[in-house]
C-alpha cells in the first residue's frame, strides 16, 4: 500500500483505515475532497496501490469517468455489493485484487472481509458469476455469531442477526447509557465479563464457510402475511443483465377499505443501459427464483439511485411510485 488514495471524511473510521495503512509502512496518501471528485478531469488519471469506497459512489465515478483512476486493490464497504459492481469496478480499475469488506463503527473499521484476485471473480471458490459477493469472513481478533431471536446461533444456510465481538468492539456510545445497553450485550459465547454487538444485520453462512449479507433487521417488511428480507429481492433483481442497480422497499398502497393501505413491494431500478427493460420482464426473471409475494408490484426506473451525504444510498429520496403520486 505504498500509495492510497484518502476519500473518507474525517468524520467516518474508514478514514482511519486510509490515513494510517500506509503512513505506517512509509507510504503516500492522495487527499481528495471526496470519492466523486475522482470522476473530476485532470491531465492524467491517478495510478494509487489501493482505493477503499462504498460501491455506488464508484459505479457513479464510473459512469461520469471510466479512466478516473486504476489502481492494484479496491476495497469496498457500506453497502451491499454486486457481482455486477465487482466486474464493472474491477475492469475499470484495472485492479488485480477486489475485497468486499464489512464493520460497523461499533466493530472499529472492519470485522469481515471477502478478497478476490481478478482472476477468481467467476468461479473461484464457487462464487459464482450472478451472484453476490459474501463479506467473508471474521478478521483477526474478531468474533462472529449468527443468532436467532433467542439468542441460539443458527445452522448453516439459515438467516440470523449477526452479532461481533472481539478485541475491536467500542465500549458503547458516549453519554447515552440505555442504548449502550441494548446493543452491547453480554457475550455467552466469551469470556466472563466479555460483551458483543447486536449489528441489526441479517445474513447467514454459506458452504464455504463465509458470511453472506442478506440486508438490516429494520428493512424487512410483511407482505401479505409473509416476513420479507428486501436484500434477497435485490439480490436476485441484480442478477439480471438489464439492471445496473436495484433497491426494494415496502410501500402502503391507499384503498377504499383501508385508509392507511396495504403494504406492496415496489423496486426502484437502475438500467444497465439506455433500453429500459420491461417490468414484465422483469417479473418473469424474478419468477423463477422468488416465490409470487416477493415479487414488486410496481418498478421505478431512474437514472441513477440517490445518495447520501456519506455516499451511501439515500432510500428518504426515493420517489413514490404512482399509487403514491399527488395531484
Amino acid at each position: 500500500m505504498s500509495r492510497v488514495v484518502a476519500s473518507t471524511s474525517l468524520n467516518f473510521d474508514v478514514s482511519v483505515f486510509e490515513i494510517f495503512s500506509p503512513l505506517v509502512i512509509g507510504g503516500s496518501i492522495d487527499v481528495v475532497e471526496d470519492a466523486l471528485a475522482l470522476a473530476e478531469a485532470r491531465p492524467s488519471k491517478r495510478v494509487a496501490s489501493l482505493i477503499s469506497g462504498v460501491p455506488s459512489v464508484f459505479s457513479q465515478v464510473l459512469s461520469q469517468s471510466s479512466a478516473a483512476v486504476t489502481a492494484d486493490t479496491v476495497v469496498l464497504a457500506g453497502e451491499a455489493l454486486s457481482a455486477r459492481a465487482v466486474r464493472q469496478i474491477s475492469a475499470a480499475t484495472s485492479c488485480t485484487r477486489i475485497a468486499n469488506i464489512y464493520g460497523p463503527t461499533e466493530a472499529t473499521v472492519y470485522a469481515t472481509a471477502w478478497y478476490r484476485n481478478s482472476g477468481g471473480f467467476h468461479s473461484d471458490d464457487g462464487f459464482e458469476s450472478d451472484a453476490a459477493p459474501p463479506i467473508g469472513r471474521p478478521v483477526a481478533n474478531t468474533q462472529v455469531y449468527v443468532l436467532d431471536g433467542l439468542l441460539r446461533p443458527v445452522p448453516v444456510g439459515v438467516p440470523g442477526e449477526m452479532y461481533l465481538a472481539g478485541r475491536g468492539l467500542a465500549r458503547g456510545y458516549l453519554q447515552r447509557p440505555g442504548l449502550t445497553a441494548a446493543r452491547f450485550l453480554p457475550n455467552p459465547f466469551g469470556a466472563a465479563g466479555s460483551r458483543m454487538y447486536r449489528t441489526g444485520d441479517v445474513v447467514r453462512w454459506n458452504a464455504a464457510g463465509e458470511l453472506d449479507y442478506l440486508g438490516r433487521v429494520d428493512h424487512q417488511v410483511k407482505i401479505s402475511g409473509f416476513r420479507i428480507e428486501l436484500g434477497e429481492i435485490e439480490a436476485v433483481l441484480a442478477r439480471h443483465p438489464d439492471v445496473s442497480a436495484a433497491v426494494v422497499l415496502g410501500k402502503a398502497v391507499p384503498t377504499e377499505e383501508n385508509g392507511s393501505g396495504l403494504q406492496r413491494l415496489v423496486a426502484y431500478v437502475v438500467p444497465a443501459g439506455p433500453q429500459v427493460p420491461r417490468s414484465s420482464a422483469l417479473r418473469s426473471f424474478l419468477n423463477q427464483a422468488l416465490p409470487d409475494h416477493m415479487v414488486p408490484a410496481a418498478f421505478v426506473f431512474l437514472d441513477a439511485l440517490p445518495l447520501g451525504r456519506t455516499g451511501k444510498l439515500d432510500r428518504t429520496a426515493l420517489p413514490a411510485p404512482e399509487w403514491e403520486a399527488g395531484p
